[in-house]
């Protein structure tokens, strides 16, 4: 009888259930490069509980299994050994969400993808920082973080740096239609441009409503040759984003990016612009504002004046709030 009883209980957790999860629900397993049966047998207990870890081993023996593939996979609430086996064994991976939101350097993206994927962000970093790697798409350094178009992306975990830029691509074409591009065209803006424009209106303010009206402020000032004067731009240029308050001392940088002295669009985005906002300035809201003016009544909206008169007497009562509230 213990014969049929160990063959039953080994027919059993090879193909019915040997692993439980210990919470009911589906994880997911990390493998990396060079890891040992040991290693990810030690991973899997951390989630689910191993019946027989006896029989997993024997099984894994009997299939012929000892060195695991890198990559992520899913683990069910319930799996039978010959289901794991075969999974790990030819690599069938489960692809991982990957987002990169609220992204303004190149260095930041490239720690945010590396976050999320098994790959070293100066592998990404390097890519982004070199003309030449980035003028295969049209783009430098400058503009490399226009490629990537704000999403939630389904990517396997072990994808290579190349493979993930052109992965990028491909979504960067399916955005650009010949529609967006012959409207970019209209407003006198390059893609790049165009990114770079919703990247400061994403940085003004919060409120998707505006970026329409701050895209055709822009526009304006561009069309009559007036420097844009974006104060977001300057932080970038300072590479501070906490800075509250533009004071004169700041705007003495000598950068491409200090809109106060250098007329014209920034070398580049100075953060990574939604698809959404990018859309906004395409689709301006057509005005003969100049000026814009965050709100003395601090609700994360703005002011917007044609003449620099009103907006003076907007910048005079923000000024007085600051102050008021002792915001240096």
């Amino acid at each position: 009888m213990v014969p049929i009883a160990i063959g039953i209980e080994q027919y059993y957790r090879m193909f019915v259930s040997n692993l439980t999860a210990k919470d009911d629900e589906e994880h997911l397993l990390y493998i990396y490069p060079n890891s040992s049966l040991d290693s990810v047998i030690a991973a899997i207990e951390e989630t689910h509980d191993i019946a027989s870890p006896w029989n997993l081993r024997l099984h894994c023996r009997m299939m012929k299994f000892a060195h695991p593939k890198a990559g992520c996979y899913k683990l069910n609430e319930k799996e039978a050994d010959v289901n794991l086996i075969r999974r790990l064994r030819g690599g069938e991976q489960t692809p991982v969400e990957v987002t990169f939101n609220r992204i303004r350097t190149r260095s930041q993206l490239a720690k945010r993808l590396s976050d999320q994927l098994l790959m070293d962000s100066a592998e990404v970093a390097q890519r982004l920082e070199s003309n030449e790697y980035m003028s295969q798409y049209g783009l430098k350094r400058e503009t490399a973080v226009c490629l990537f178009i704000p999403n939630t992306y389904e990517l396997y975990w072990t994808i290579s740096a190349d493979a993930l830029f052109a992965r990028m691509e491909k979504e960067y074409k399916h955005f650009w239609t010949a529609e967006r591009v012959q409207k970019a065209k209209k407003l006198g803006l390059s893609k790049e441009g165009v990114a770079t424009v919703a990247s400061i209106a994403e940085e003004e303010t919060n409120k998707d409503f505006e970026y329409p009206i701050i895209a055709g402020l822009y526009l304006n000032r561009l069309k009559q040759g007036m420097p844009l004067q974006a104060c977001p731009t300057v932080k970038f240029a300072w590479q501070d984003f906490s800075l509250r308050r533009i004071l004169n001392k700041h705007l003495e940088i000598d950068s491409p990016y200090n809109t106060y002295k250098n007329k014209g669009l920034p070398p580049g985005p100075i953060r990574i612009p939604r698809a959404s906002t990018m859309d906004a300035v395409l689709n301006y809201t057509p005005s003969t504002y100049l000026f814009m003016c965050a709100s003395a009544e601090f609700n994360g909206t703005h002011h917007f004046s044609s003449t620099y008169a009103e907006h003076a007497r907007y910048a005079r009562e923000y000024q007085a709030e600051l102050n008021k509230r002792n915001i240096k």
